[in-house]
């Protein structure tokens, strides 16, 4: 019996519109490998159709990824490599393929990633806010309770916060942003690389004018940039100091989970830390 080297994990990034953006690299990838693990194969069927390839796929998804690690594993030792793709963009990137190359990795797989479309990154390199320091924050949750706390979350950062969004959640995530952040300064990218791409910036009110008169520009899928907090002067913080405002809140009755929320809303920072400040305060008095 004639032992196989094993096959690679090729992780691939695939156009988020326009397919001329396919890297020569990636087209030869996706050529030679035995097979396809792809987000939604008939999605895919009609970028393979576009490259002429006809290399056999199967789907890897978040319902089915963890049960895929060991059909994959088990092509890969048999000497067959893996192309992983998504939808659209960079695998993993808001998409399934982190418990496989995680997964893999342990095994000891070669796992090779070959660069490529991202939408954020896309959408950051041509809104013109700050790109030295970003955070990526994906999508914000659905529901208005946890968008909201979501936001409060990074309502002090002062980098540039990057989200995605669907056409049918943007207005709702730009009350939220309304709500919250008022003047900041947004950017919305949407239709990227595509014909329609538009890049609109405002504040959140004024794009929720722009989007309510003009419907076409709620379509397709957004990022959404949004302008990082200014930086506090040390002159805002030493007219009170940290200690002085909890011995203060301690001292009129407030309890220290109250407490504790009340000066992480004035100096920011997580509550549980100001949680535990507070009780080490009241048990010294």
């Amino acid at each position: 019996m004639t032992h196989h080297n094993p096959g690679t994990l090729y992780v691939v990034a695939t156009p988020i519109g326009n397919l001329d953006d396919l890297s020569p690299r990636a087209a030869r990838v996706l050529a030679e490998v035995s097979r396809i693990a792809a987000e939604d194969t008939r999605h895919s069927a009609r970028l393979l159709a576009h490259l002429g390839v006809s290399t056999p796929m199967l789907s890897l998804h978040e319902h089915n990824e963890a049960r895929r690690v060991d059909t994959l594993d088990a092509y890969l030792e048999a000497g067959e490599s893996i192309a992983l793709i998504s939808d659209a963009g960079t695998p993993l990137i808001c998409d399934p393929g982190f418990v496989l190359v995680r997964e893999l990795r342990v095994r000891g797989r070669h796992v090779v990633a070959l660069p490529g479309p991202c939408a954020f990154v896309t959408a950051l390199s041509g809104a013109g806010l700050p790109t030295d320091r970003f955070t990526f924050c994906g999508f914000l949750p659905a529901k208005p309770g946890p968008r909201r706390q979501a936001l409060e979350q990074w309502q002090t950062r002062e980098e540039t916060l990057v989200f995605y969004e669907s056409p049918h959640r943007i207005v709702h995530t730009l009350e939220a942003l309304r709500d919250q952040m008022p003047e900041r300064s947004v950017v919305l990218a949407r239709e990227l690389t595509k014909t329609f791409e538009t890049f609109l910036q405002g504040t959140p009110e004024a794009l929720l004018v722009q989007l309510t008169e003009d419907p076409n520009q709620a379509r397709g899928e957004f990022v959404v940039m949004v302008a990082g907090a200014p930086p506090v002067t040390q002159s805002e913080h030493q007219n009170i100091g940290a200690d002085a405002l909890m011995k203060v809140l301690l001292d009129e009755g407030v309890g220290v989970k109250q407490g504790a929320a009340i000066v992480a809303r004035i100096l920011g920072g997580r509550k549980q830390e100001w949680y535990a400040r507070l009780q080490a305060i009241k048990t010294e008095h």
